[in-house]
C-alpha cells in the first residue's frame, strides 16, 4: 500500500510539473525595447508563418542572449510601394516612439517600373518617418536592401539579369540616403541571391522567401541590431 501511494504521489507531481509552463523559459513579449518594422511583402512574410517573419525571429533571437524586446509593431502589406506606405503610416496615426525601427521598401517600385528618382525622394522621407518614429535617433534606425526576386521561380521567364541590375540600381539610392541620414544599412541582397541554387529558401508561392530565408537575413542584422541597441 505504502508503494501503492508513493507511485499516485510521484505521478501527481508530474502531472503538476508539466501542467503549467515555467515563467523562467517562457518569453515575456509585452515588456522590454519597443520595435516597429515598417516595409512591404519582405517585412509582413508573404507565404510564411507569423512566426518566421524576419522582424519577430530577430526579436526572438535578441530574448535568447537577454535582451528584452517586445514583439514588434508591423507596419506592411504585400505590394506597397513607398508611397503606399507613407499613406498607410499617415491613415494609421500611430503617435508612438519606439527604441528601434526597421524600413525594408522598394522592390514595388523597381516591380512597377517606377523611377529612381521618384523611389529617392519617396525613400528620402520614409527615412525621415522612420527617424521621428525613433523619437528623434537616427541611430536607433536600420535599413534592409531589397531582395532580388529575380532569383525565385516566378522569374524564371524573365530577364534576370535586367532585375538585377534594377534592383542593384535601387539599393544604391536607398543606400547612399540612409548614409546621408545617418542610419545604419544592412545589405542582404547577396543573401537572397543564394536562392536561386536553393529551393528551400523559396516560400511555397514561389515568388517570396522562405522562413530560412529570413533566418538568414536577421543573422546578418543581428549584429548591427545589438549594436545599436548597446548605444541606447
Amino acid at each position: 500500500m505504502k508503494l501503492l501511494h508513493l507511485l499516485v504521489g510521484l505521478l501527481l507531481c508530474c502531472q503538476a510539473c508539466t501542467a503549467d509552463p515555467d515563467p523562467m523559459t517562457t518569453p515575456d513579449t509585452t515588456q522590454g525595447l519597443s520595435f516597429l518594422s515598417l516595409g512591404d511583402s519582405y517585412t509582413i512574410g508573404e507565404s510564411v508563418p507569423a512566426s518566421d517573419r524576419w522582424s519577430v525571429i530577430l526579436a526572438d533571437l535578441l530574448r535568447e542572449e537577454g535582451i528584452a524586446v517586445k514583439s514588434p509593431d508591423i507596419i506592411a502589406r504585400t505590394g506597397w510601394t513607398t508611397a503606399e506606405l507613407s499613406e498607410a503610416i499617415r491613415q494609421a496615426n500611430n503617435k508612438n516612439t519606439y527604441d528601434l525601427v526597421s524600413l525594408l521598401i522598394g522592390v514595388n517600385n523597381q516591380y512597377r517600373g517606377q523611377s529612381l528618382e521618384r523611389y529617392r525622394t519617396e525613400f528620402r522621407e520614409l527615412l525621415q518617418t522612420s527617424i521621428n518614429f525613433a523619437g528623434g535617433r537616427a541611430d536607433h534606425v536600420f535599413v534592409l536592401s531589397i531582395p532580388d526576386w529575380g532569383v525565385t521561380p516566378f522569374a524564371s521567364s524573365r530577364n534576370r539579369e535586367q532585375i538585377a541590375r534594377d534592383i542593384d540600381a535601387f539599393n544604391a539610392v536607398a543606400k547612399e540616403e540612409a548614409g546621408k541620414a545617418g542610419i545604419r544599412f544592412v545589405d542582404i541582397t547577396p543573401i537572397s541571391r543564394t536562392a536561386l541554387n536553393d529551393a528551400s529558401l523559396v516560400a511555397s508561392d514561389g515568388l517570396h522567401y522562405s522562413g530560412k530565408m529570413h533566418r538568414l537575413w536577421v543573422r546578418e542584422a543581428l549584429p548591427v541590431v545589438k549594436d545599436i541597441i548597446s548605444k541606447k
